[in-house]
């Protein structure tokens, strides 16, 4: 039985964050800031209403008769509460000899071609650890999204405009970006299981080191663009942010309505129709707000009965990144253009540099991630590798198709005012080896 280390660090960022945040929150009150307070203590106690929510859903403590538990998830002590019971559960599984077990069959990865599919037991208490971890799995997200990545963006705007950095502050920001960074990866890893659960997953370590690479330097730019962009056109970001809400809210939805499909109604059965609504809104804003920051790795399929995509699609990738590095660049172009006289010591194109290099490096880490170190990357139709190399191929071909048909539409030019020179009794036929040779080249 695996250690719940996963649980242990959710719970860690979510108490480390809330407390580094009250404090905040007690520090702008006695200078007077009234609306960085406000704002800090939003961002904050929004994340923590949700988790405890999301907590309760999962283990459907709602129907059941637990008013402790009740009680613990409304005095937002909820997550507290779980890790002490998952670790209790995990002390206490190797003392007792549980009678009931249930089997689950999982298919290996494929060697040599061929894929074996083995037995597991699965005890009562290894059951309740797995739904543990997913509930934690899903709460690190919310928190990650809802919470942390407003958070920083707004503590950094708060750092620029007032031209300083506070211990706190840095601290909270600090803690903020871990929890973004381990909720896009939490994302990952969840989006991988999803969509092979079929499969028994490994995930080695040198992938989780690939994807918080990956993540931090996606994140990190993505916020610092933002934030300097509002620093100098405040009035505008209303309009970026709005664009990318909507898009983001509305497409699933938009395919939903386009497939003609029957509204889900097997999410959760003690749901009605407007509980189902509710919580599809609900899902559309949590996806939103991961696609605002980076990549979501999942996409929502509101016509699926598991609410999700498990084809992997290569094209909605590559879209999404030449978009947002398109959007990244024009932002930091019109910060370049509008900057104001608190960049007065800033070199500005070298931060623009900066920030485009560290979004390619980030980049350059997804793909390293996806040719080597996915662990079901034996199942790819084909790798990252062999999709760049098709690529050059196309350029190559493309390129090498124009040149040649260049000067040999001039040769013919000059070949036929030659011929119109030239007295008609010393006209001598051109060599058909040479016009072969030419139609060859044009259309190889």
């Amino acid at each position: 039985m695996k250690f719940p280390a996963s649980v242990l660090a959710s719970v860690f960022l979510f108490v480390a964050e809330t407390t580094a945040a009250l404090s905040l929150s007690s520090t702008y009150r006695s200078g007077g800031d009234r609306m960085w307070q406000a704002l800090t203590l939003l961002f904050s106690l929004l994340p923590c209403a949700l988790v405890q929510l999301t907590l309760l859903f999962v283990h459907r403590d709602l129907s059941r008769d637990r008013p402790l538990v009740l009680l613990l998830h409304l005095l937002q002590l909820g997550p507290l509460f779980r890790c002490f019971e998952v670790f209790c559960i995990y002390f206490q599984s190797g003392n007792n000899e549980e009678p009931y077990v249930s089997i689950t069959k999982k298919r290996q990865m494929p060697k040599n071609g061929l894929s074996e599919e083995i037995e597991k037991e699965v005890g009562q208490a290894e059951g309740k650890l797995i739904t543990h971890r997913s509930a934690f799995s899903r709460a690190s997200v919310i928190q990650a999204f809802l919470g942390s990545a407003p958070q920083l963006t707004l503590q950094l705007y708060i750092s620029i405009m007032q031209q300083d950095v506070t211990v706190g502050r840095s601290l909270l920001m600090t803690i903020s970006l871990l929890s973004i960074v381990y909720g896009a990866l939490r994302c990952n890893i969840l989006a991988i299981k999803i969509k092979y659960d079929e499969y028994e997953v490994k995930v080695k370590p040198l992938a989780y080191v690939c994807i918080f690479l990956w993540r931090s330097f996606e994140i990190a730019t993505r916020v610092v663009v933002l934030v300097l962009f509002t620093s100098v056109l405040k009035t505008w970001v209303v309009v970026i942010i709005l664009t990318n809400f909507f898009s983001f809210f509305l497409y699933p939805w938009i395919l939903f309505w386009c497939s003609g499909s029957p509204f889900p109604e097997n999410i959760e059965k003690a749901l009605s129709r407007v509980g189902t609504t509710i919580v599809l809104c609900f899902l559309t804003l949590l996806y939103t707000g991961i696609n605002m920051f980076c990549w979501s790795a999942v996409q929502l399929k509101i016509d699926s009965p598991d609410l999700i995509s498990k084809s992997h699609n290569w094209y909605q990738l590559l879209v999404y990144y030449m978009m947002r590095f398109i959007e990244n660049a024009i932002l930091l172009l019109l910060w370049y253009l509008f900057k104001t006289d608190i960049y007065m010591y800033v070199c500005a194109p070298l931060l623009v540099l900066q920030l485009l290099v560290g979004y390619c490096t980030a980049i350059l880490f997804m793909l390293v991630f996806y040719q080597f170190f996915h662990p079901c990357k034996k199942l790819f139709s084909s790798s990252v590798s062999e999709g760049f190399q098709r690529w050059l191929r196309c350029f190559c071909w493309a390129c090498r198709r124009q040149k040649p048909c260049e000067p040999i539409g001039k040769s013919d030019l000059q070949s036929s005012r030659d011929r119109d020179e030239t007295p008609s009794s010393s006209k001598t036929s051109p060599e058909p080896s040479q016009f072969l040779n030419a139609e060859n080249l044009c259309s190889a």
